[in-house]
């Protein structure tokens, strides 16, 4: 009978933005958590979880099963229990029996991609002068594991990424994927009249939502912002091109990391008082999430 395929999430192993360290008050659920989920977890939701408060990461977790329920009007998680099942199968099944079966390379795969089709094995090595082999088939996709050292532990042979590649394509296009947590990158914009005249642009973006990348001893990207206001004729009265480089680090942000990020630019529309249009848009560097808005506000 043909498996059930769990989503493949992005890169499987894919692992956070900032440095691999956990916050010294994560809990040892959290951690354990955040270990369970290894395969699954994106880089940005792994970034959230981390920079969440401590009694937020219970909401994040039952958010996290949530939008991957395979079945959403069941009462039961289907996809969640068909992974915590398929993690106790390979335990069972690799190394021996003991706790950690599904981190080796046949465990891994079994819980990515479930029990093989069809698998066959060459404990003496397919030819003469061979190692032990196994070789799982998903359809027509080979998966080959060898045993290089004779010591029972299988190791993915280096050509099978390309052909897991191939079924996690297959996959998708039968299934489609968990949202990709990046596009949740937002914005808000808001003009007010200027004490010294002209307007004040306020753009709000949430800490929790910006994407930043590993830079020396902290963190850091750089937004594209693009502004443009016209007026009631949809004439052009004024624009802004600008970079702007957000640096922080761990600690900061996660001290921050429930507020927003306020950037405030001046502008001076040509013309007097009237009804104008601004036209906002922001791209982050890090990730390449290209957000746009648009706003009506009068002078």
């Amino acid at each position: 009978m043909r498996a059930a395929l769990l989503p493949l999430i992005g890169a499987a192993l894919a692992v956070s933005c900032a440095r691999g360290g956990l916050p010294k008050d994560m809990s040892g659920p959290h951690r354990q958590f955040l270990s369970e989920v290894r395969f699954l977890i994106t880089a940005q939701e792994r970034r959230i979880f981390v920079n969440t408060p401590d009694p937020g990461r219970d909401a994040f977790i039952r958010d996290f099963w949530k939008k991957r329920d395979s079945q959403p009007l069941t009462e039961a998680n289907e996809f969640k229990d068909e992974y915590y099942a398929r993690i106790q199968r390979a335990n069972r099944l690799f190394s021996d029996g003991g706790p950690n079966g599904w981190l080796e390379d046949r465990g891994r795969i079994y819980v990515l991609l479930g029990p093989p089709w069809e698998r066959h094995t060459y404990p003496r090595g397919i030819t003469f002068y061979g190692k032990p082999t196994e070789i799982w088939y998903y359809g027509y996709f080979p998966v080959v594991f060898i045993d290089s050292d004779w010591n029972g532990t299988y190791e993915l042979d280096p050509e099978s990424p390309r052909t897991i590649a191939l079924i996690n394509k297959a996959q998708m296009d039968e299934k489609p994927a968990v949202p990709d947590e990046k596009g949740d990158f937002d914005f808000r914009a808001e003009v007010s009249p200027a004490a010294a005249g002209g307007a004040l642009i306020a753009i709000r973006i949430p800490y929790r939502d910006i994407w930043f990348l590993e830079e020396g001893s902290g963190l850091a990207t750089t937004l594209e912002i693009s502004l443009e206001i016209t007026d009631a004729s949809g004439a052009r009265a004024w624009e802004l091109r600008e970079d702007r480089k957000i640096e922080t680090t761990e600690e900061k942000l996660r001290s921050v990391i429930e507020t927003d990020l306020v950037l405030e630019i001046p502008a001076s529309p040509a013309g007097g008082p009237g009804r104008y249009a601004l036209k906002a848009e922001i791209v982050n560097r890090a990730d390449g999430v290209r957000v746009m808005k648009n706003l009506d506000f009068k002078l």
